[in-house]
């Protein structure tokens, strides 16, 4: 027997599971691909070519794992080195420098600030390896009489232990583990750049200083042996007046005894400041006073390296400030870098293994262990708005950095130019003051025998001495100055910064 209204045929409609799970992955699928809009934030700046400006790119150093490890230096081909003072032949200012160095208190606050910065590395290069945590709970509860535990939990004085590991790891899919790490070796490498450049500065103040020093002292001292001579003259011509050959009025009106007060003054400053060049010498390494003592011909016994027709400017390349500056625009990029990574997903892998027991006494019992694995996913859904702020905030420190880097470039080019510059026509000056010197030497020889021979007075030989004496003043300043600027240039030039003795550890 038919019914009388029978029920259509029903079709099969295919399996598409719960609703949640299927939303879940709608949204993953739209998430995935939303995630990475980060168009149109890009740095502006770029970095300055070396060959634009007749320099050779010099390759950054190694990262080294030790960085608070002296590095030993080595002189390199072009001459100039760490130890650069010790090319002024002058074992007094490398002890000075020595000395400096290891009493600074910038220095060790700089290599405090390497230890930090290694320490952040090592803490960042962590987060690529497996974390694992160990904890044990030994606990006695009360469980709720009404609660979602069935008796005879329910209500009951329960001891609980639990011992566990945790294990976590995250795949850096999309490289943001890296890219933090990177900035922080960045950082820490200009830190160690930092420190270096501290040091060169310090050894170039004492030795500027040192050679300041040296200069009042031959001054003070060529005015001294100006002032015998016109004491000697000045005894002749009292021996006159005493004999009656002159009058006390002529004694007294004549040029020489109104020079000499003039002379003791001169003397007394440049006592002043040799004393005060000495104090400064003495606090930049770390003592309240000097017992070195200095001969009056100390600056002459230094003699300035030889003038090269040329000088390869992409030592330049060797500065530490520029190191450092490059490294920074490393560790800026690699935080942009790190600032595009936040706007993927972040997954994880979790597992525990253990034992869990109601009871003490129960956490041996076979029964009581315990094991989870499983993955961790994190989209950044609605975050774009403050992830892309951060990645333009980012992208405008690189450009920063970059221009920073520029400048400096820049500078230390006019900074080496000016000295290569001074240095010519400090040698050109040089030679015409040595000339003006021989001649004014040759006329006080020629007063003095003319004095010895009676052909004229012994005005005659103190107005050559008078005219020799500024001769051989702007020859001490001409030789100080010209030191001087020696020093300047090896700063300029960064020493030998990048020359190691042997090949570093790299961090990879």
């Amino acid at each position: 027997m038919t019914p009388r209204h029978a029920s259509p045929p029903i079709t099969p409609v295919p399996e598409r599971g719960p609703w949640p799970v299927r939303l879940l992955g709608l949204s993953l699928v739209l998430a995935v691909s939303a995630c990475a809009d980060f168009s149109g934030i890009l740095p502006a700046a770029r970095t300055l070519v070396p060959e634009s400006l007749g320099l050779r790119a010099v390759p950054l150093p190694a990262r080294k794992k030790l960085v608070a490890a002296r590095v030993t230096p080595t002189r390199s081909e072009s001459g100039f080195d760490e130890l650069w003072w010790q090319s002024f032949n002058d074992p007094q200012l490398d002890a000075l420098v020595t000395q400096a160095l290891q009493a600074s208190p910038n220095l060790r606050a700089a290599q405090a600030r390497i230890v930090r910065a290694e320490a952040v590395s090592e803490g960042l290069g962590a987060n690529e390896k497996v974390q694992a945590v160990g904890a044990f709970d030994a606990s006695q509860q009360r469980f709720s009489a009404v609660g979602m535990y069935p008796p005879p939990l329910a209500g009951g004085n329960v001891q609980l232990a639990n011992a566990q590991i945790n294990l976590s790891y995250e795949w850096d899919l999309f490289g943001r583990n890296r890219a933090a790490l990177d900035a922080s070796i960045g950082a820490t490498q200009a830190a160690i750049a930092d420190a270096q450049q501290a040091r060169l500065l310090l050894s170039t103040q004492v030795t500027r200083t040192y050679l300041a020093m040296l200069r009042l002292q031959a001054q003070r001292a060529l005015q001294q042996s100006y002032l015998a001579q016109r004491e000697q003259a000045n005894a002749i011509a009292r021996a006159r007046k005493d004999a009656g050959m002159d009058s006390e009025l002529e004694f007294r009106s004549t040029p020489l005894n109104a020079s000499m007060p003039e002379i003791r003054q001169q003397i007394e400053a440049l006592g002043e400041q040799v004393a005060l060049a000495r104090n400064s010498l003495a606090a930049l390494v770390g003592k309240t006073s000097l017992d070195m003592a200095w001969t009056d011909d100390a600056l002459q016994a230094l003699t300035a390296a030889p003038q090269q027709d040329s000088l390869p400017m992409d030592l330049l390349g060797r500065r530490p400030d520029i190191v450092a500056a490059r490294w920074r625009v490393e560790a800026a990029t690699a935080d942009m870098a790190y600032a595009k990574a936040l706007f993927y997903p972040n997954i994880n892998l979790t597992a525990f293994v253990g034992l869990n027991s109601v009871g003490w006494s129960n956490i041996a019992n076979a029964g009581s262990e315990q094991w989870g694995l499983g993955p961790a996913l994190r989209l950044p859904l609605f975050d774009t708005g403050r992830l892309r702020a951060n990645l333009l905030g980012k992208s405008a420190e690189l450009d920063a950095a970059v221009e920073s880097y520029n400048a400096l470039v820049l500078e230390a080019v006019r900074d080496v130019n000016e000295q290569l510059t001074s240095l010519r026509y400090i040698a050109a000056q040089e030679r015409e003051q040595k000339l003006a010197q021989a001649n004014a030497q040759a006329l006080l020889e020629i007063a003095q025998q003319r004095y010895a021979s009676g052909l004229s007075t012994r005005a005659g030989v103190l107005n050559a001495q008078s005219a020799l004496v500024p001769h051989q003043r702007q020859a001490i300043e001409l030789h100080a100055r010209a030191l001087d600027i020696q020093a300047q240039l090896m700063r300029a030039l960064g020493g030998g910064y990048l020359q190691e003795s042997a090949p570093p550890d790299t961090a990879n």
